[in-house]
């Protein structure tokens, strides 16, 4: 039987929201500062989680900066004015309208999460589920963020199409067996190519059939 479409699961930064140059900037100052041996490595850690930026980046004599750059990222996070990526609302709104579940699926905080939705009263809204990095065990790119994902709506991976930019969590998306739309919005259209299904710039070409064809095999 022929896969149907039943779930859409995005990620956040780069996905939902054009927040990708806002943390350049912010990593830009940290690396500046802390590793002024390495200049660019905020382009490096593009598509990290904040753990797998401190085991690798921060550790050792580094490992006491940590509670600094958080809390600087946290006050830095509660000013970003998390804009949507071109033609996502209405994008997920024509999604919900043919029936399609759709969940956000993020390795962001319950903290960061507070300051999108002071942002954005209207965000719950968007989704039927909204997964962040207290929900899951194992972080991108294992694929248990988007297999949790996919259980609460009892779908099938195959049921299922992901929407990511970065590699870890392109990688995620294949590792669940799920059909995977790259977002070229944080790496080239060609790097991310050999992890996506379909790469798209934005949403402003996508639809509802698309996604539905692409789930489908069609």
């Amino acid at each position: 039987m022929d896969n149907k479409l039943k779930a859409a699961l995005f990620d956040l930064d780069g996905v939902v929201f054009d927040t990708e140059p806002c943390y350049t900037t912010f990593w830009g100052t940290q690396c500046k500062e802390f590793h002024p041996e390495t200049p660019g490595l905020e382009k490096a850690i593009k598509g990290q989680t904040l753990t797998q930026i401190y085991d690798k980046y921060f550790n050792g004599p580094l490992e006491q900066e940590r509670e600094l750059i958080t809390r600087r990222l946290d006050e830095f996070e509660s000013r970003m004015p998390f804009d949507y990526i071109e033609g996502f609302k209405a994008f997920v709104e024509s999604l919900r309208g043919h029936g399609v579940k759709t969940a956000v699926v993020t390795s962001s905080n319950c903290k960061k999460m507070e300051a999108v939705y002071a942002r954005h009263p209207e965000f719950k809204a968007l989704f039927d589920e909204i997964l962040t990095a207290e929900d899951f065990d194992k972080s991108k790119p294992d694929p248990d963020c988007y297999l949790k994902a996919a259980k609460r709506f009892g779908a099938e991976a195959g049921e299922c199409i992901v929407f990511e930019d970065s590699f870890n969590g392109l990688k995620a998306g294949k590792a669940a067996k799920m059909k995977v739309v790259g977002l070229s919005t944080t790496n080239p259209a060609e790097s991310i190519k050999p992890y996506s299904d379909m790469i798209v710039a934005d949403f402003t070409g996508l639809s509802y059939d698309k996604c539905a064809a692409l789930v489908e095999g069609k």
